[in-house]
């Protein structure tokens, strides 16, 4: 087959318009006329990511797959050791913890921790005798999802630990019990309930209904009553106690006023909540056509801090309207449904986990962004794939583009 056809250009074209959009979008939301240098300063970093993303996009097609599947334990490895050592040489920003200052530029070193977990996920779950059933395996890819993800949470980063987290949707693709999926998300409901009604309040709630279970298995005459109640109470209580204790000594203020708000334990609307309620504003505002590039009166008047990053989509929303968000979602989904077709065709364990973890880091992100945007989700600091401003979200997401891109064109060999 001819090299050229094998080569997967609807998925690479998706990526370039995604791009393309984002820099109209962060140029239209930085720009100043009485100061263009502004703009000219935020672009050219953005240019100079995009040009080293697609350049390593053009140098991984001539690697071989094996390669990534080789040394996948030593880029993980090198990825855990650079999240170590943001607390000797790491650079304060916002109150957390998470970049490397080099010259002029900021590297977010959890933002390549995504490539590094998929690829190391996907080499352990393509080991020899692997069995995502067994204990000693599914232990394994728990502790490589979780040694990251708590580095990020201690930084902090709780938006990064999310979607690190979000990998056991991929252990569960890949065949892991329902049972442990469950378990996800009774801890999320379980963290949900000790934020809005405290942690000993939640510790009542745990005794009370483990007694009542008690009491019911009991008269039931069922065995094995006493030890597993036990420990599954006593794993929700330390899991409680845990979310109190990171709450309020681990996370920023701004971090607690966000969840508090959206929680509804707080009203706020010129504080905290004011980048929620003007990103609202200026997406509604925007109608069906959008008001036209450089023409956003929320974007130009300033109204939603950091527009260029985190809140870009209401740029999109504004600027172009429902015509211009429907496209953007509908390029995302397109790309997704592409990467998870080709996952399915591939004929090794390592290709298809990775994709999968692609996948679904892009659907977390996308996710966790929109509900940031529209208020669903407390803004977190998750950038909108490929078109928020960020050189490490832009390289890193382009590192995820350039294997997939040579996953696609080994398939068939």
């Amino acid at each position: 087959m001819n090299k050229f056809l094998r080569f997967d250009w609807y998925a690479l074209t998706l990526y370039l318009m995604l791009v393309g959009i984002g820099l109209i979008n962060i140029f239209s939301a930085v720009y100043d006329v009485d100061n263009t240098e502004i703009a000219n300063g935020f672009m050219q970093k953005q240019l100079i990511a995009l040009g080293i993303g697609l350049i390593m996009i053009f140098l991984f097609q001539f690697i071989d797959i094996k390669f990534f599947e080789r040394y996948a334990s030593i880029l993980f490895l090198v990825s855990i050791l650079s999240l170590l050592g943001l607390w000797l040489f790491g650079t304060d920003v916002s109150g957390a913890r998470s970049w490397y200052s080099i010259g002029g530029f900021s590297l977010q070193p959890s933002e390549f921790a995504k490539v590094a977990v998929a690829l190391a996920i996907a080499k352990h779950l393509s080991s020899f005798n692997t069995r995502i059933d067994r204990v000693k395996d599914y232990l394994g890819a728990f502790v490589i999802i979780a040694i990251p993800a708590i580095l990020t949470i201690l930084q902090p980063d709780p938006g990064t630990a999310m979607v690190l987290l979000s990998f056991f949707f991929v252990l569960h693709a890949e065949g892991l019990s329902t049972y442990y999926l469950n378990t996800l998300v009774l801890l999320f409901g379980l963290f949900i309930l000790t934020l809005l009604i405290g942690a000993n309040f939640t510790l009542i709630t745990i005794g009370v209904l483990s007694l009542f279970v008690f009491i019911y298995r009991y008269l039931r005459k069922l065995k094995k009553v006493l030890w597993p109640l036990i420990l599954i109470s006593f794993l929700g209580a330390a899991f409680t106690l845990s979310v109190s204790y990171i709450f309020d000594n681990v996370f920023e203020q701004r971090h607690r006023d966000r969840f508090n708000i959206l929680l509804g334990k707080e009203v706020d609307i010129r504080g905290v909540g004011y980048n929620i309620n003007q990103s609202q504003i200026a997406i509604g505002s925007g109608g069906g056509l959008g008001k036209g590039f450089l023409q956003g009166t929320q974007t130009k008047g300033g109204f939603v801090p950091e527009q260029q990053t985190d809140y870009i989509f209401t740029t999109v929303g504004e600027e172009w309207g429902f015509l211009g968000t429907a496209l953007v979602l509908g390029l995302f989904m397109m790309l997704m449904t592409q990467i998870i077709k080709t996952a399915y065709k591939q004929k090794n364990t390592f290709s298809r986990v990775f994709c999968l973890g692609f996948a679904c880091v892009l659907l977390i992100h996308v996710s966790i962004n929109l509900g940031m945007v529209v208020g669903l989700v407390p803004t977190i600091g998750i950038p909108l794939p490929l078109m928020s401003y960020g050189g490490s979200s832009l390289l890193a997401f382009s590192m995820f583009m350039g294997i997939y891109l040579r996953l696609y064109f080994q398939r068939i060999q």
